[in-house]
């Protein structure tokens, strides 16, 4: 079993979630909920699992078929087909800050240098296989809030950080120099905050940087994916209610196709609702997942771990 699943997950095609025929089929999704890191097959079926107890916000397959992602507040994991842990850091406080720490984003770079955004600490580091804090970045964050300062956080090709501040409700592009090259503040989109899971606000989750220059945001419990220009400008966004028979709620996890659709996490929105959704360019909706036997209502992390049928 261990050899058959690394042989499939080195299939993977999307970079950085029993289900119903019509909308999970002949797709495999890797995805974190319900105390279980799993993978479930295009036809709904369970067909890899083990035990992870912690609110997880991030994962990443390696190449080699590893998994990256984090377990309990501050403990980033690599884990193999063969469900075991091959390398672990905890993040602990910074020198001069002795509150939680917590780790809510991973990344593992082309030099083999592991990302880690810590909430507490206000920073990002980049470590290496032997736990040594290589780099370390210092954030500028208007509200401290150890399980909120970051969400998803991404290296950039140009070695700048592409960081989601939650509860700033800001993305922030760092130099790594640690000054602030662009800059987005989401706004209410003309409604009223309300709080709550269920509620609407700025709270920022996830953002990725496009080939064209613009950014994708998957806005939180802004309820809608925006995509902006580096002007701050929203060129394209999926509302609330936009797509047929679909409400948004907490949008989280994000990942753009080869042929340039969008797939979106959807959380906290109800068995009622999907939890991933792959969207085209004019808006239509061409796959979903639901599976709320496997994952529940809180699955924040999942990637695709193949294309699929193609789509029009």
């Amino acid at each position: 079993m261990p050899a058959r699943i690394a042989l499939l997950l080195s299939g993977l095609l999307l970079i950085g979630p029993g289900a119903h025929a019509q909308e999970n089929a002949g797709r495999r999704v890797l995805g974190a909920d319900r105390g279980r890191l799993a993978i479930v097959d295009g036809r709904g079926k369970v067909e890899w699992e083990m035990p992870l107890k912690s609110q997880v916000h991030d994962l990443q397959v390696l190449p080699d078929g590893n998994i990256l992602t984090h377990t309990g507040a501050a403990t980033v994991i690599e884990v193999n087909p063969a469900k075991e842990v091959v390398w672990t850091y905890t993040s602990r406080p910074k020198p001069g800050y002795d509150g939680p720490v917590e780790v809510h984003a991973v990344q593992r770079l082309d030099d083999g240098l592991t990302m880690i955004a810590e909430s507490g600490n206000r920073r990002i580091i980049e470590v290496n296989r032997s736990g040594e804090i290589v780099h370390s970045l210092d954030l500028k964050v208007q509200k401290p809030n150890f399980h909120r300062d970051t969400r998803l956080v991404r290296k950039l090709p140009n070695g700048h950080y592409l960081v989601c501040q939650e509860l700033d409700g800001a993305v922030n592009e760092y130099a790594p120099d640690g000054s602030i090259a662009w800059s987005y503040k989401l706004d209410l989109d003309g409604r009223p905050a309300t709080p709550g899971h269920g509620g609407h606000g700025t709270e920022v989750f996830g953002a990725l940087r496009l080939d064209n220059g613009d950014t994708l945001i998957a806005t939180g419990n802004g309820n809608r994916v925006i995509e902006v220009d580096p002007g701050g400008k929203v060129v394209w966004s999926i509302g609330q209610n936009e797509l047929p028979g679909i409400r948004l709620q907490w949008v989280t996890s994000l990942a753009v196709r080869p042929n340039g659709n969008i797939v979106f996490g959807n959380t906290h929105a109800g068995p009622e609702n999907p939890q991933l959704i792959e969207v085209t360019r004019d808006k239509k909706v061409v796959w979903t997942f639901k599976d709320f036997k496997t994952f529940g209502n809180d699955l924040a992390a999942a990637v695709v771990l193949d294309a699929g049928p193609a789509s029009k």
